[in-house]
């Protein structure tokens, strides 16, 4: 049961080019066939993550596996409506610019404290969500406004940004622990 989760999160990155060739293919119904791929990936996501808590089956591995394959998928499909010219450029290099510091303050907090990295919050979840149905509906009904496309990917992306600084909160308040941890076993 253990391997479980993490066989769901490499499935989950294979599903990636499968999401990216589907997207660009030629055909009527192409668009609603990549929805599903993303839609599949999605659920994949939840289902390694309810597995690994109910069943305590969480890894390492699956640590870094899960949120890999997560944004691997998210920023792809960003990507791909991005060269379909439905979103602006910067939505996505404001979501890798995201994503690279969350790495980096990963990276850090792991390094430095010698803890485990936080799992995601429910703001970041939410912002998962949200992004995914602005993604999707971006896809489906390509006659949206650029306008109204723009204001979706937006709130998505400010979201994001919201719960990257509730991330980084939550990593200075480790910091300053660990930091009190270890002044506190120097006088003790």
């Amino acid at each position: 049961m253990r391997s479980i989760p993490n066989i769901l999160s490499i499935f989950r990155i294979c599903l990636v080019p499968v999401f990216i060739i589907v997207y660009f293919m030629d055909g009527d119904d192409v668009k609603i066939y990549a929805v599903l791929i993303y839609a599949l990936a999605s659920f994949t996501d939840f289902l390694d993550g309810f597995i690994a808590r109910r069943f305590k089956a969480s890894s390492n591995l699956g640590k870094f596996l899960d949120p890999f394959g997560d944004k691997l998928m998210a920023v792809s499909a960003m990507v791909c409506i991005t060269i379909d010219r439905i979103i602006p450029v910067w939505a996505v290099i404001a979501t890798g610019i995201k994503e690279v510091m969350m790495a980096i303050g990963g990276l850090i907090v792991r390094r430095r404290s010698k803890t485990e990295i936080p799992p995601s919050n429910l703001l970041g979840k939410t912002s998962t969500v949200l992004f995914f149905l602005v993604s999707v509906t971006l896809m489906l009904f390509r006659s949206i406004p650029g306008d109204i496309a723009a204001i979706m990917i937006s709130a998505a992306v400010a979201l994001t940004f919201a719960a990257l600084v509730s991330y980084f909160i939550t990593y200075v308040n480790i910091m300053k622990n660990n930091e009190l941890d270890r002044e506190e076993s120097k006088g003790g």
